[in-house]
């Protein structure tokens, strides 16, 4: 028997509650467009809010030399040739009027004394970009969005699991879901639909992201609805997680640590970045610094427990307590531990999904009528190395583009059409899960998918690795087809990790797919088998299936931009085995 259904019907529908999300129903509700925003998890708990470093905008408060030009350069620059130039021109042309937006709503910036917003060093900016508020920005943000949301009466629900975007004739009508306490369904009809999901980096075993997030939700729902995904091989390890305790194994310690003069020792207590960069050391790029770290652990210069130590004890206590209060507070929660004086243990943690959805630049739909994507679930801005500060404006710039673009399409609809075999089929996949009773547990089939992806497609890959990897992966599939699914009295979170797990399986096919594909070594991707750069994969790689890889050219750098860049795109220092 069908659980009830509730039909929902509004112009825009926005999946996911982060501040990607929450600014595209902002921007809609300030034009006057219904929009409805959902979420699998509270509001307020968004993956946003774990955002500690930054935010950039070229807003030349300290350093009056900056410009949205050389923002777009040094974005350019660290991501080896992979970003798009439109995608980057946009995002740092635009990032001003994206803090100026957070001002009006009411954003809590770190000031100067003379009322200028404060703005400190990121790892690999040319400049002094980075806005703050202590090293919790993303929780301001995200509650500052909140609150304009609940101000312009954005309807916003919580805790309801989308399974499947609905499109008939590669054309959007709405989504199907259901709501994770009680298992009603839901069946919203919409003009549009503006995927903001997140990413894919809950598929290795530690990750920053918490147990049920970034399970790669929005690669499946782009992909059954006929979307692509672009670059998913491309991920970031951030050099920064901690190793215990184990339930919370991959927790951030943010980069604010060493932007504020932390400094990385192995167990013989060398300061080893000088291996590796001598001249940014800890401030290095992500991808350098966990590479940095990886090879220190592997070569066996780690600590006891397979890691690095981070060390701002030799900070003064006061800058501790004022520039980085949260790490402080959670090392004492979660290790007893004291940083103002003891090091830190942590190593590399899946960090955030460089590819996504395959969108357009300008718009960022997707090819398939009236569905957008945008933030972590998009691709385009950071090519094969992220820096520190780019995704949350991201969020900001393109959730008011989409917002606008969205508004558009929706008012400029003639007709709708609908589809009731495409909503039978959404409906008889929940109803499939829901009857399943095989003996196999999709816990543990996660926590194998998990173990699979760290062994066979981490820091360091290589082809034996990775076309095992795949058939390790195909046999976890085959097991997927016996699962139970046992909804219980608390709720139905045992639906949602079967579908987790769906997501999960695709979003590792497709990373394992385009890792085989990539045969060199550039940014955040090194392959032990190919440590040289090469040329002519300086492209992007399209993945629409199993095995189905294309390769896209990426556009020119403008030259006056391209001005702006070092010349060395270098592996040099970067490589080990």
């Amino acid at each position: 028997m069908t659980m009830a259904e509730q039909q929902i019907a509004t112009s825009v529908l926005v999946i996911g509650t982060g501040g990607g999300g929450l600014r595209a129903a902002i921007e809609l509700a300030e034009r006057g467009v219904e929009v409805l925003a959902l979420g699998k998890r509270p509001r307020n708990d968004a993956h946003t809010s774990l955002a500690a470093g930054g935010i950039n905008a070229a807003l030349a408060t300290m350093d009056p030399e900056d410009t949205w030009q050389q923002h777009a350069a040094d974005t350019l620059q660290e991501s080896y040739l992979l970003a798009n130039p439109d995608t980057v021109r946009i995002v740092a042309e635009g990032a001003a009027q994206g803090i100026a937006d957070l001002e009006r709503y009411g954003m809590p910036f770190a000031r100067e004394a003379d009322g200028r917003i404060s703005q400190r060093f990121f790892g690999a900016h040319t400049y002094r970009r980075t806005a703050f508020a202590g090293d919790y920005t993303g929780l301001e943000i995200q509650r500052t969005l909140v609150n304009r949301a609940v101000q312009l009466g954005v309807p916003i629900l919580d805790n309801v699991y989308v399974t499947r975007i609905l499109v008939r004739d590669n054309t959007v009508f709405g989504a199907y879901g259901f709501d994770l306490d009680t298992g009603k369904r839901y069946v919203i009809h919409a003009d549009a639909v503006i995927l903001a999901a997140g990413g894919h980096t809950r598929i290795w075993r530690r990750t920053s992201s918490r147990r049920d997030e970034n399970t790669g939700d929005s690669f499946r729902l782009a992909v059954t609805a006929g979307g692509r995904i672009r670059d998913p091989e491309l991920v970031q390890f951030h050099p920064s997680g901690l190793i215990e305790p184990e339930n919370a194994a991959g927790t951030l310690v943010s980069e604010a640590a060493r932007g504020e003069g932390g400094q990385l020792k192995n167990a013989l207590g060398e300061r080893f970045m000088g291996r590796y960069d001598a001249e940014r050391m800890e401030l290095s790029t992500r991808d350098r610094v966990a590479l940095a770290a990886y090879t220190e652990i592997k070569e066996g210069r780690g600590t006891p427990k397979g890691g690095v130590w981070l060390d701002v004890s030799h900070l003064p206590r006061e800058t501790i307590m004022q520039r980085l209060p949260r790490v402080y507070q959670t090392l004492l929660e979660l290790q007893m531990l004291d940083i103002t004086q003891q090091p830190i243990e942590i190593a590399p943690t899946a960090h955030y999904s460089m590819g996504g959805v395959w969108v357009r630049a300008e718009d960022h739909s997707t090819g398939v009528d009236g569905l957008y994507a945008l933030g972590e679930a998009a691709s385009g801005l950071h090519g094969a190395n992220r820096l520190g500060g780019n995704s949350l404006i991201e969020l900001l710039v393109f959730g008011r583009i989409v917002g606008e673009e969205a508004a558009k399409y929706s008012v400029n609809r003639e007709s709708q059409q609908r589809s009731a075999e495409v909503v039978g089929e959404a409906r008889a996949e929940v109803d499939g899960l829901l009857a399943a009773d095989g003996p196999e547990n999709v816990r543990a089939l996660q926590r194998a998918l998990r173990d699979t992806l760290t062994a066979r497609a981490g820091v360091v890959r290589d082809e034996v690795g990775l076309l095992a990897g795949i058939e390790e992966l195909a046999e976890i599939e085959a097991r997927t087809a016996q699962i139970g699914v046992h909804p219980d009295i608390a709720g139905f979170q045992d639906l949602a990790h079967a579908f987790d797990l769906k997501s999960s399986a695709l979003s590792a096919r497709a990373t394992l797919d385009a890792a085989l594909e990539r045969r060199e070594s550039r940014g955040c991707h090194n392959r032990s088998d190919y440590p040289e750069l090469d040329e002519s994969l300086q492209v992007n790689l399209v993945w629409s299936g199993p095995g189905q890889v294309t390769r896209e050219p990426i556009p020119a750098i403008p030259a006056e931009i391209r001005a702006l860049m070092r010349d060395d795109i270098s592996t040099e220092g970067k490589l080990v085995e």
